[in-house]
């Protein structure tokens, strides 16, 4: 197939992988740390409890405990990860744990720095919420930025009010935007999260998001579906009133994304289509098991079969 697509490669969509073989010519590794923070949304600034959907350990890695020190995470995600991806000789520090910038900069300073030092880390990955960033926090890491690849990825989630109201995130689609366009502003990478599935919200609705976040100055995101977690309390929604959400099956899961993918500006680079946790986390059972790479391979050859790609439907602007 001849090379048609904006973002140079013949995937039909602009893939991690290929964004790190444009960048840096080869395999990019994250390697995941949990630097021990917290988030405004369980401390009690704003809230306790955290988002309704959330449960920190069923993405952490096991070796990602706050009592070993960010150089030693880093040393254990390496030997990990060379084991697996032979090809692997470059690594981003993935701040991944709750919000990796809700402290002092000073105590930012001295964990980003360790990190840095460390032989083959290139850059950091960042995930923080929107309303834990200030001016001083990104100049900083503006700074960095033109040394190191780093990135800054918020937790959007949903472009509707009603909805982060609904699963207590604390903060309003309006911060979200804020923070991305000041970040953006300094010449920083810059990511979001955005889930689907989420209670109240329609597949038009969703789909209408991707509008959204295209007209905003982002560099990647990453697609994630609402997975229902053990003792977390939108598990205990769902029980009590399942019709409010809409929980994909595999077959309307991949036909969605291709709309997704269809609506999504072409130079976004898209992390992921899907979210992970093993087995053991979830309460209600979904999808058989199928591992995300399963997944991407339906979704890949669904594209294929449609003759599609991301930004066939792309809009110049959100109205």
């Amino acid at each position: 197939m001849d090379n048609i697509y904006t973002w140079g490669d013949s995937r039909r969509f602009n893939s991690y992988a290929g964004y790190f073989e444009r960048m840096f010519g080869g395999r990019v590794q994250k390697v995941s740390i949990d630097a021990g923070f917290t988030c405004p949304n369980r401390d009690g600034l704003l809230g306790r409890g955290g988002c309704t959907y959330c449960d920190n350990n069923s993405f952490n890695p096991s070796y990602c405990v706050p009592h070993k020190s960010v150089t030693g995470q880093i040393a254990e995600g390496v030997e990990f990860h060379a084991r697996r991806y032979r090809r692997a000789d470059k690594f981003l520090a993935y701040f991944q744990a709750y919000s990796n910038t809700y402290a002092p900069l000073e105590r930012l300073k001295m964990i980003y720095s360790e990190a840095l030092e460390y032989p083959g880390v290139i850059g950091l990955v960042i995930g923080t919420r929107p309303d834990c960033v200030d001016s001083d926090k990104l100049d900083y890491l503006s700074e960095l930025s033109q040394k190191y690849h780093i990135v800054l990825e918020y937790g959007v989630e949903s472009c509707y009010d009603r909805t982060l109201k609904r699963i207590n995130r604390k903060h309003s689609f309006e911060c979200s935007c804020r923070a991305i366009e000041e970040t953006a502003a300094r010449g920083i990478i810059t990511g979001v999260h955005l889930m689907f599935g989420l209670p109240g919200e329609t597949v038009q609705d969703m789909l209408d998001e991707v509008d959204i976040i295209s007209a905003l100055p982002i560099g990647s995101v990453k697609f994630h579906q609402l997975q229902l977690l053990k003792n977390t309390r939108i598990t205990e929604e769902y029980m009590r009133s399942p019709s409010d959400f809409h929980i994909f099956d595999v077959p309307e899961y991949i036909d969605f994304m291709t709309k997704v993918i269809e609506k999504l500006r072409p130079d976004i680079v898209v992390e992921r289509i899907a979210g992970e946790v093993p087995p053991r986390f979830l309460a209600v059972p979904a999808w058989c098991s199928l591992r995300n790479d399963q997944l991407l391979c339906l979704f890949e050859k669904n594209l294929e079969i449609k003759d599609t790609w991301q930004g066939k439907n792309f809009k110049n602007s959100y109205q």
